[in-house]
């Protein structure tokens, strides 16, 4: 079933701070929550992974509203966020779309956080001239290509099927019933709330978020984002949780061998989604690090 705003928004997650924006050529859904404090030490930009939506951060976002205003965006063709194309679903066309949506926002982060692969687009961000971001964090970040086969095969696969229009439904069909989101969760190392588990099944129940997902992956390069760190220029902080089994603590440890001062934290028991799990224990961490520039 499709996902539509109209049906969804009652329970959706923080919905009455979503808005549906036209920029950077796409028509996005993003949620802007205003900063309750009157100095307000600036903006944080929080950036999902590849299948997830706003709905990922919808504990954690309240949690650091009181200093910052936070901007959570729907990735091109996740959620209710327009599909972007192949020249969009790459790290550089998310990268470049995301700046725009931010110009017509007329926000520029002071921080950004990604998890997993909105790591990888946030480091592409923070890469680029235009990003004004001193800071990024990643939670459990998808910095880095995958090793062996599995890293050969990958890409190939993502496009072969992602180019095949019967791919999204036939992985509706397979997996987007109940018990097998459940189980799909679980295998991340995470253990999330029904609540979580319910908002997953939507968003996979939703053939154009599936493929938007798929082409993702299709277009990803992270040889090259693994080449181009050296010259991050933003602090960073890799927020890993041990139980991941999706992108284990070590490729952190990866990452921080090529950037000596990158600051490594861990989280004894969490998984892949453990922003999810723990939001309170992330919001806190967050804060630390986003706030220390401020004093």
């Amino acid at each position: 079933m499709a996902l539509d705003w109209v049906r969804e928004a009652p329970a959706w997650p923080n919905a009455e701070f979503s808005r549906f924006v036209s920029a950077g050529g796409l028509r996005w859904h993003v949620q802007v929550l205003p900063a309750q404090q009157p100095t307000a030490a600036g903006a944080l930009l929080l950036l999902h992974g590849t299948g997830a939506s706003s709905h990922s951060w919808r504990d954690l976002a309240p949690r650091l509203r009181d200093r910052f205003t936070v901007v959570v965006p729907d990735l091109p063709g996740h959620g209710f966020s327009q599909p972007g194309g192949a020249g969009r679903s790459s790290l550089h066309g998310m990268s470049q779309a995301l700046t725009g949506l931010l110009a017509s926002l007329d926000l520029a982060p002071d921080c950004i956080v990604g998890h997993s692969a909105g790591a990888a687009i946030a480091a592409q961000m923070c890469l680029s001239e235009h990003c004004t971001a001193r800071r990024m964090i990643a939670i459990n970040g998808a910095l880095l290509p995958l090793r062996g086969l599995a890293g050969k095969l990958f890409s190939p696969l993502a496009k072969l099927l992602s180019g095949n229009r019967v791919v999204p439904s036939l992985f509706v069909s397979l997996i987007g019933d109940h018990r097998r989101v459940e189980r799909m969760l679980a295998a991340t190392g995470s253990n999330i709330d029904p609540r979580g588990q319910r908002l997953y099944e939507s968003v996979i129940r939703d053939r154009n978020h599936v493929a938007g997902a798929l082409a993702m992956m299709a277009h990803w390069d992270l040889y090259s984002l693994e080449k181009a760190l050296p010259e991050l220029r933003a602090e960073l902080h890799l927020l890993t949780g041990s139980n991941d089994r999706t992108v284990p603590a070590s490729q952190a440890q990866r990452v921080a061998q090529l950037l000596p001062n990158a600051h490594l934290l861990s989280f004894p028991g969490l998984g892949h989604l453990a922003h999810e799990e723990q939001p309170e224990l992330f919001a806190q961490a967050i804060l630390a690090i986003a706030c220390a520039a401020h004093g």
